[in-house]
């Protein structure tokens, strides 16, 4: 059973905002990075006992958040932007794929530090459907037959993947305590700070969660894959990207787009046009 897991770090227990513990020259950066690790190789010994034969691990934080030093000896890392971007090179030589350490996409309610790929996203849809980066990549993989099992991180995002992924084991670590109440017409920069509450589980208890949770993901796979499942969607594939105003980036177009009439991965690498 070859598993491929795809990290990020908003969604760590323990990891309280952007500014002070997200970006390569936050305060507590290095320490966010050490909870993220720990929470990968708990995600890891879970799948190892539920039947995973090999697994690679892709650090999905921009900036780079895994500590290769602590990482579990057993797994491959990726870093880096593969040839196309997309999927990260997922194929279909994997059997399934999970997240952990994921944030809700944009205009979440009471989600924490919530975005789609950047604060500039207003709303990206694929063919009408909402989606965050979670949905963006579970689209790919589902293209490619690779199973979505597991999601983990703050609780917002884990109700995202569930409504998404039919049967996907999810684990919460912590949960958002702001509405979007108000949040629509602001700018990207005030939108950043405007997710930053929310309460937390030990990290210890958030290990001790995702093991048993990705043990079971995986335990669940090898007895019966087909009770995973995702929407199909149909071709073409237009994928709609909505953008806040922004005070650092005012050149932004309100919207773009990417298409594709056979492929989501050919619409996730298309280039993107103002029409």
């Amino acid at each position: 059973m070859k598993v491929m897991l795809v990290t990020d770090l908003e969604g760590v227990a323990g990891v309280l905002d952007f500014e002070n513990w997200c970006s390569i020259d936050s305060l507590y950066y290095d320490k966010a990075k050490k909870l993220l690790t720990l929470e990968t190789n708990a995600v890891i010994e879970g799948f190892f006992e539920g039947g995973a034969t090999e697994i690679r691990v892709v650090d999905g934080h921009g900036y780079g958040a895994i500590d290769p030093e602590l990482l579990d000896e057993r797994v491959e890392l990726q870093r880096g932007a593969a040839s196309p971007v997309w999927p990260f090179t997922l194929d279909d030589s994997f059997d399934s794929i999970g997240w952990v350490g994921q944030h809700a996409m944009s205009r979440t309610p009471f989600s924490h530090i919530s975005h789609t790929g950047t604060f500039d996203v207003f709303e990206a849809t694929v063919n009408g459907i909402p989606v965050g980066e979670f949905g963006e990549f579970a689209f790919c993989a589902a293209e490619l037959g690779v199973s979505v099992i597991f999601a983990a991180g703050e609780e917002a995002f884990t109700r995202e993947a569930a409504a998404l992924a039919e049967n996907a084991v999810t684990v919460a670590v912590k949960r958002g305590c702001n509405s979007e109440e108000g949040l629509d017409e602001v700018t990207s920069e005030v939108y950043s700070r405007s997710k930053l509450s929310a309460i937390h589980l030990s990290p210890a208890r958030a290990r001790e969660m995702l093991r048993a949770g990705a043990k079971r993901a995986a335990e669940m796979f090898r007895s019966d894959p087909g009770v995973f499942r995702m929407p199909q969607l149909k071709a073409p594939y237009e994928i709609i990207t909505r953008f806040r105003k922004s005070e650092k980036n005012p050149a932004l177009p309100a919207v773009l787009y990417r298409r594709h009439e056979t492929s989501f991965i050919g619409a996730m690498n298309a280039p993107s046009t103002t029409e």
